[in-house]
């Protein structure tokens, strides 16, 4: 590594939304050297939440999605070229191409793929799809636009519910199936998912909880699936909403601490090897990082959030080019949005760390509310549906440690009627869907035997 840290090589692996903002943000903070980013698409960075949204729905072609730049990076694009290795100790990233980029610093921003329909042969049907990329999004929607006369959706998580909420805005219809007892279970727990249950059987929605896929049905094309429960449904269209993989499967070799959950870092971005020691050369940003947080038990955290990845990649861009006493933590509180179904949700924290839960504001009955989530006598979290401007005061509760349940601020009403109750958070291994937060302990995925 050079002395300058303003000077030398920097390779960023993962031409995504972390990948660009790190980018951007290392020449902001003056740095002068070698830049370059890779990345497995032949596109230059785009934005992944409209695919589930606008372009679903017609709205926004697949093609209208790229990241604007705050400003020119300088950089190597090196596109269309799959990452295969990273050499810790000669410092190369090994490509598929069969070249090697040399390197003084790295970042990881690979993110995450959609988790295929585990039958590749039944995966394979012609009508079956995952959302994930560009072409993912345009041959759904071109699939959608053809009017099939039923879309089946598997899984009811976030992506999952935006999917059926598109198809059923325009005219379809919709079944989806889910292994846990309610869409959206593994993010908000379950009382605020009985609201989401609600609201999409009211918006027409086949919703089958409870239950699983066990079969894809057809022999080149998709005609239908077989559920657990005995029955079948005949469909056309099959979305596997199943959740994301990781893409750390390239760095196996590399000695970091990389497995199914993410690669693991410090606060600082900073990525560990296998043996919990933290490396300087190598940082991590985005939803491949599994990083600490100090108001959630110092349990690494799983984020695929859009806001994580921007200031995720921002500290870990500051911190490549300064040094340690100058270097700074990832402290942003988790955020996260989903319009659907005619429900804008948002929220702040981790509803999953939690054992209470609180409405603090409106109501479910009025499909309107603000509800405070708690561990152990602390506010944790907030989830607003169609009440965003309260999420403000609920952060800064959260951020302080403030008291559960929370003291009368931002409420419309007294709080003193309202009793907590169990929030409700199931195992995630009987969702369907996989959370958008998830809290995986403090060590690395790999289990070592010392020899």
């Amino acid at each position: 590594m050079p002395d300058d840290l303003m000077d030398g090589r920097i390779v960023v692996v993962g031409a995504s939304l972390a990948g660009l903002r790190a980018a951007e943000a290392l020449r902001e903070q003056g740095f002068t050297g070698s830049l370059t980013v890779v990345g497995d698409e032949p596109h230059p960075p785009y934005d992944r939440p409209p695919l589930s949204k606008q372009v679903l729905l017609g709205v926004a072609p697949a093609d209208s999605t790229g990241l604007p730049m705050r400003r020119d990076p300088e950089a190597e694009w090196v596109l269309g070229v799959r990452a295969t290795g990273l050499d810790t100790l000669g410092k190369r990233v090994l490509l598929d191409n069969g070249e090697s980029l040399p390197y003084d610093r790295v970042l990881i921003a690979t993110g995450t793929r959609a988790r295929p329909w585990p039958n590749p042969a039944e995966a394979a049907l012609d009508g079956v799809f995952t959302v994930r990329t560009r072409e993912d999004a345009a041959g759904l929607a071109a699939r959608l636009d053809a009017g099939p006369r039923r879309v089946l959706v598997i899984g009811a998580g976030f992506t999952g519910s935006e999917i059926a909420s598109a198809c059923r805005e325009r005219g379809l219809e919709v079944t989806v199936t889910e292994r846990g007892p309610a869409p959206l279970v593994g993010a908000l727990g379950g009382t605020l998912s009985k609201l989401a249950a609600v609201m999409q059987r009211n918006h027409g929605v086949d919703l089958r909880t409870g239950v699983t896929v066990t079969r894809l049905l057809g022999e080149k094309t998709f005609t239908g699936v077989e559920l657990s429960d005995g029955n079948q449904v005949d469909a056309d269209v099959c979305v596997v909403a199943l959740g994301a993989v990781r893409n750390v499967e390239w760095l196996a070799d590399s000695g970091l601490a990389a497995g199914p959950r993410g690669l693991a870092c410090d606060a600082g971005c900073r990525a560990f090897t296998m043996y919990g020691i933290v490396t300087d050369d190598v940082f991590v940003a985005g939803d491949v990082s599994r990083f600490p947080h100090p108001l959630f038990g110092y349990q690494l955290l799983s984020l695929e959030h859009w806001g994580n990845a921007v200031t995720q990649a921002e500290v870990a861009a500051h911190n490549m080019v300064n040094p340690g006493p100058l270097r700074r933590p990832h402290l942003a509180l988790p955020t996260f949005w989903s319009t659907q179904f005619g429900l804008n949700i948002k929220s702040v924290g981790v509803p999953t760390y939690s054992d209470h839960v609180v409405i603090a504001q409106g109501s479910l009955e009025a499909r309107r509310l603000a509800m405070v989530y708690g561990y152990r006598g602390r506010v944790t979290a907030a989830v607003t549906v169609d009440m965003a401007k309260s999420l403000d005061y609920y952060q800064h509760l959260i951020e302080t440690g403030a008291p559960f349940p929370p003291p009368p601020g931002a409420a419309d009403r007294a709080l003193a009627a309202e009793i907590p109750i169990p929030s409700d958070v199931p195992d995630p291994s009987v969702l369907s869907h996989g959370p958008t937060v998830a809290l995986t302990g403090y060590l690395p995925d790999r289990r070592l035997t010392v020899v």
